[in-house]
């Protein structure tokens, strides 16, 4: 009897109209025009080797597939926001219409008590007629008292239950409202911590340029900030003492990341696939990726880095960017990442 408060939205199409309206977005505008500016500025200086042309071409074409998977995440989350917009409107809706139910059972309540009343003083009335048509009257009377009482049992029972689904329906508006509310909380939080990821690359681009004909490239994924540095650039062949060159490069990076606050630093050792044995350290790829990368936090904590944000790890040959390029599988990156504990903290609030 209650699907009659249960409508579905009629505006469903004006969910796929917004999903243009995201892709038009001033930071999407601001990521595509500073990623073709990027790239442009290479191209046309005439510097670059074809090997960095081809590097920079495929940075391009990361960045362009990281923005469009940005551009079908905001979507999505678009179109959940409107279909919750929706449903709370239905909900609403159907709140309106109960209540205006209860009013009308309680006006007809209203009125067999009423009525009660006037078959009662009938009742007294008819009590001095005869006994034989009093008996019937009476029987008649009890009858009519039974469907009454029966008829009031049945409508308080009605009003009890539309009072319940009412209860219902506004703590699920309730939930709904605290829920939309985390959401809106979680992206503001999504957002800020893209911004500051893609404003620290584009510091640490700037910072580093001089580096960047060196095997040296900054790039940002999924909210976090990847310097890679090609080994030729820090240690000489399968040695884990940084050069001249590596170490000027490492203090660039080092005053950049050492002023900023609530980052997690990972420097991450790869090498190539070509099997390094002998009888002293390093013995192998493991040893010789974590000696490196131990090397490199060893002068970004002379440089001003805070060491308890520093963690070294080393994956030998595993992860490899290009089976086909050793020489850019031997290299060092360092991952920045920031602090998400204000994230996990609001997504466990909301358990």
């Amino acid at each position: 009897m209650f699907q009659k408060y249960f409508k579905t939205p009629k505006n469903e199409g004006s969910q796929h109209r917004g999903l243009e309206a995201i892709l038009d977005t001033t930071p999407m505008k601001s990521i595509l025009y500073s990623t073709t500016f990027f790239f442009s500025f290479f191209l046309f200086t005439g510097c670059v080797t074809l090997k960095q042309f081809d590097e920079l071409q495929s940075d391009f074409d990361e960045v362009q597939n990281e923005n469009r998977k940005l551009a079908l995440e905001g979507q999505d989350g678009e179109i959940e926001r409107r279909e919750m917009a929706g449903r709370i409107a239905v909900l609403e809706e159907s709140r309106q219409t109960l209540a205006a139910d209860t009013a009308r059972i309680g006006r007809a309540l209203r009125q067999s008590n009423a009525s009660l009343v006037r078959l009662e003083e009938l009742n007294d009335v008819l009590t001095s007629e005869s006994s034989s048509r009093m008996a019937a009257i009476n029987e008649e009377n009890r009858a009519l008292l039974a469907d009454l009482s029966r008829s009031r049992k049945e409508l308080q029972q009605q009003e009890d239950a539309l009072n319940q689904l009412r209860t219902n329906l506004e703590m699920r508006e309730n939930e709904l409202s605290e829920r939309s509310k985390r959401i809106a909380e979680l992206e503001g939080l999504l957002a800020a911590r893209d911004a500051a990821a893609e404003a620290l690359r584009s510091q640490l681009a700037d910072a580093l340029l001089g580096f960047a004909d060196k095997g040296l490239s900054v790039e940002q994924r999924d909210g976090k900030v990847y310097v890679s540095l090609e080994a030729q650039l820090l240690f000489p062949s399968g040695s884990t003492a940084i050069n001249a060159n590596g170490q000027q490069a490492l203090e660039g990076l080092a005053a950049v990341i050492s002023q900023q606050s609530n980052l997690e630093i990972i420097v991450e050792g790869h090498t190539d696939s070509d099997q390094l044995r002998s009888s002293a350290i390093p013995r192998n790829n493991w040893e010789l990726s974590v000696l490196r990368s131990t090397a490199v936090i060893e002068i970004l904590k002379a440089s001003g880095v805070d060491p308890e944000v520093l963690t070294a790890a080393g994956r030998s040959e595993y992860h490899p960017l290009d089976p086909d390029d050793k020489a850019r599988n031997r290299r060092i990156e360092v991952v920045l990442a920031p602090n998400l504990d204000a994230l996990f903290q609001l997504i466990r609030s909301g358990e």
